[in-house]
């Protein structure tokens, strides 16, 4: 199944870099279709646990992949992957995907948690990095619209100190927050349209 999804990747990614700018030249196809098989071919992640790249900030995106490309954030299911990739692929990537239109957010709204959410973003102050909006900016990802389930995971990786290669200000933002207040923010960021 699994293999059906990067075949069908393959040839839909080769369909849409066939039609697209030069700007797109340096990325190599099969790379696209690797990036896709779990991000999604428009940038927008199907899978539990893998984030949308889809409308990130192309500097965020291109600083993440060059963070994986040489081991300094490892993520495991991505060893490998970006080895001998050119720093023009990996900006050609970034632009590739930061150009992408974020799917729409989740309909299913529990006004409470929501609520409760949205103020506890406000409190923590998460809109002074990424905006009040939570597009992200530059080296500032997106949260508006990401996975929730992406969204937790990250925050508790930064809460437990394992987010190895990230922004370490995010584990003093996070620290002490208990379980229940990460599952509203991302419930909220979650369903925040960009």
């Amino acid at each position: 199944m699994q293999l059906l999804s990067v075949l069908r990747s393959v040839v839909l990614v080769g369909a849409v870099l066939a039609a697209a700018p030069a700007a797109y030249a340096q990325i190599a196809p099969q790379r696209l279709a690797l990036c896709a098989a779990c991000h999604g071919a428009d940038g927008n992640s199907q899978l539990k646990g893998i984030p949308s790249l889809a409308a990130q900030p192309k500097l965020f995106l291109e600083n993440q992949l060059v963070l994986i490309r040489e081991g300094v954030r490892d993520i495991p299911v991505m060893k490998g992957s970006l080895d001998g990739v050119s720093d023009a692929e990996i900006t050609a990537l970034a632009k590739y995907y930061a150009e992408k239109t974020l799917a729409p957010v989740p309909t299913d709204k529990d006004a409470e948690v929501f609520a409760r959410g949205g103020k506890l973003a406000e409190g923590m102050r998460c809109g002074i990095c990424h905006l009040p909006t939570y597009l992200g900016r530059e080296q500032i990802p997106r949260l508006a619209g990401q996975r929730e389930d992406y969204l937790l995971h990250s925050m508790q990786q930064f809460k437990n100190n394992q987010a190895v290669g990230r922004d370490s200000n995010m584990a003093a933002s996070v620290y002490g927050v208990s379980d229940q207040d990460l599952n509203d923010i991302s419930y909220y960021l979650a369903r925040l349209t960009p």
